[in-house]
């Protein structure tokens, strides 16, 4: 039987996943994607150049995303419990919080980022970190 908080970690490895394909989808669209998912003018430039640190800025912001989501699913119960899974989902909820509440900071490094992108962003890092926060502390016991 699953919990409120299995549930809210299942849909927070979904969050997870799904930012991870969105990554992923911007190296298989090209230039356009990078702009729409708030790259930056530059890193699309340089992506459309063929230069190659775009591509593997991409993959590696995909694989943490993908990690985290395996986190949350081992919080969930889905995959077994690994090894400093609370404190490993205590770190993703405080990453995307920090995210969430730090993009006044943020916005002078990437001047063409709209505030439509860095509220609707950091809105959808807020709900995620929540999500991550709330399921692990109700899961705090059996992790």
């Amino acid at each position: 039987m699953f919990s409120q908080a299995n549930d809210i970690l299942m849909i927070a490895a979904l969050f997870d996943a799904a930012a991870a394909i969105a990554h992923l989808a911007c190296i298989a669209i090209g230039g356009s994607a990078f702009r729409f998912l708030g790259a930056g003018e530059r890193l699309a430039r340089e992506f459309e150049a063929g230069k190659i640190q775009p591509i593997l800025v991409t993959i590696l912001i995909a694989f943490i995303l993908f990690s985290w989501s395996v986190f949350a699913l081992s919080g969930a119960g889905m995959l077994g419990v690994f090894p400093f899974t609370k404190w490993i989902l205590i770190a993703i909820s405080m990453v995307l919080i920090t995210r969430a509440l730090a993009f006044p900071l943020l916005k002078s490094y990437f001047p063409e980022n709209s505030m439509k992108f860095w509220l609707i962003s950091s809105g959808i890092c807020f709900v995620m970190g929540m999500a991550h926060l709330y399921g692990v502390m109700t899961q705090w016991d059996q992790l």
